[in-house]
């Protein structure tokens, strides 16, 4: 864009009064017009009293709306001359050291300045909703009828006839895992879980000292056969499961295979575990276990993928209102409650659909980013879903998964290697998260690091154990 230094004194932000903070406000609506072109790189804006002025509002709110715009990196102060649009370079994807940053699976962030504006608005509402009290008061384990209702209402999408004597608040996915298994095992029973499970369930099994058992996957999840030999043999307490878009794989789980395993798992008294993180983004899911079989499934969706990771909650379906009661008592005992705060702005996106609409940008990004991937990487190697947001990249010959892993990060990208999944043997793999990048200028930058990595000679790699 041409860079000017005329002051844009026509720029007067269209904002709601209504609609949350108005300074922020302000700084979505001056984010959204530069990434409109509306407003050109070095544009300077009205001096603070002028849009004050225009706007009919206090100048200090003018001042914090700049001040907000200067920590986003969008305008700097220039002494003597006014604000400015500046020259925005793309975000770092990681930590301060600047390595691109793809081994966090987060949902990546959109870009929607009036969703923004719709969020924080919700939030600035809950002081005339709730007051103090969610603040300074302590509430009942499982959550408040209100949140449990709202938590029924986000999960009937996917579990129809779900209802909240059943649903309980819980602190986290990880907080819901805890109760559910300490309410089904004790010390030394066995657990069956994918050969590659999620390292949060691998840590957590540690801490109650539990048995893992792999149960041999193909490619469309456990493999019937070999799942019931292991009930017959080990007779396991539970089967811990992530079936849709799952992490690492990105495998879903297909309907006709979830039925067999339900059908093995009532035969031998076995409990599932069902951790649908990423339930709630595919457009067309496959019904979750707990929809087929609600008697003997543990269901629990956390809204850290699919909403936001700020939002330390779950909401924990049980297969009965006794299950929820028993379970009401682990969270009392274990965390007391989940955050009341946080409780309550679930509740009030749910309720007025903000929560859909951060579900669906999510969603929307998600399958951007996946577009750019698979321009880049070999299709051979990649295993992902087009509505996820990680990839499970399988190294060609003669790569190994650590020397791969240390040579990206000798060049700037960080990612996981199998390892961190793996119940037995790893396999030579990494997983790469999409979400990480501050945009998608970035993403691509570091996708073709490790596209460019994957085709050179796999250099001292005969010597990596």
């Amino acid at each position: 864009m041409r860079q000017t230094d005329d002051v844009d004194l026509a720029w007067t932000p269209s904002i709601s009064k209504k609609a949350g903070p108005v300074y922020l406000a302000i700084a979505d609506a001056l984010e959204a017009d530069i990434a409109s072109g509306r407003l050109a790189v070095g544009a300077r804006l009205p001096p603070q009293r002028t849009l004050a002025g225009a706007l009919g509002i206090d100048f200090t709110t003018v001042t914090r709306a700049y001040a907000e715009a200067r920590q986003r990196g969008l305008v700097e102060g220039r002494v003597g001359q006014g604000t400015y649009v500046r020259a925005r370079s793309a975000p770092p994807a990681g930590g301060d050291d600047g390595m691109l940053d793809m081994s966090m699976n987060m949902p990546p962030r959109f870009r929607d300045a009036p969703l923004n504006t719709r969020m924080w608005r919700d939030i600035a509402g809950l002081e005339t909703a709730g007051g103090l009290d969610l603040m300074l008061r302590y509430q009942e384990a499982g959550g408040t009828a209100t949140d449990r209702l709202a938590g029924t209402k986000w999960l009937s999408e996917r579990l129809a006839g779900i209802t909240p004597d059943r649903v309980l608040v819980a602190p986290g996915a990880q907080g819901a895992l805890l109760a559910v298994a300490g309410a089904l095992t004790s010390p030394g029973d066995g657990v069956l879980a994918d050969p590659l499970t999620y390292p949060g369930f691998l840590a957590l099994a540690a801490h109650l000292r539990l048995r893992l058992l792999a149960a041999p996957n193909d490619d469309q999840g456990p493999i019937p056969e070999a799942f019931e030999r292991l009930c017959e043999a080990a007779r396991p307490k539970a089967y811990y499961c992530n079936p849709t878009i799952q992490n690492p794989t990105t495998l879903t789980i297909p309907l006709a295979r979830r039925k067999q395993i339900v059908a093995i798992a009532r035969k031998h008294g076995v409990m599932l575990i069902e951790d649908d993180a990423y339930g709630a983004l595919p457009t067309n899911p496959v019904p979750p276990f707990a929809a087929i079989a609600p008697d003997m499934v543990y269901h629990i969706a956390g809204l850290a993928k699919c909403i936001a990771p700020a939002l330390r909650l779950a909401y924990l379906a049980t297969p009965d209102a006794r299950a929820a009661e028993r379970l009401a008592g682990i969270i009392r005992a274990t965390a007391s409650m989940a955050s009341p705060l946080t409780a309550a702005i679930a509740t009030r996106w749910i309720e007025d659909g903000t929560a859909g609409a951060i579900r669906d940008a999510i969603r929307a990004e998600a399958k951007a980013r996946q577009a750019i991937a698979a321009c880049i990487l070999p299709r051979e190697c990649m295993r992902t879903d087009p509505e996820g947001f990680h990839i499970w990249l399988n190294l060609p010959t003669p790569w190994k998964r650590a020397d791969f892993v240390s040579r990206l990060r000798s060049i700037g990208v960080s990612v996981v290697a199998a390892d961190a999944f793996a119940l037995g043997d790893a396999p030579e793999a990494v997983r790469l998260g999409l979400g990480a990048a501050g945009g998608r200028e970035l993403l691509a930058q570091s996708l073709q690091r490790v596209g460019d990595l994957l085709v050179q000679p796999a250099k001292g790699a005969a010597m990596v154990v």
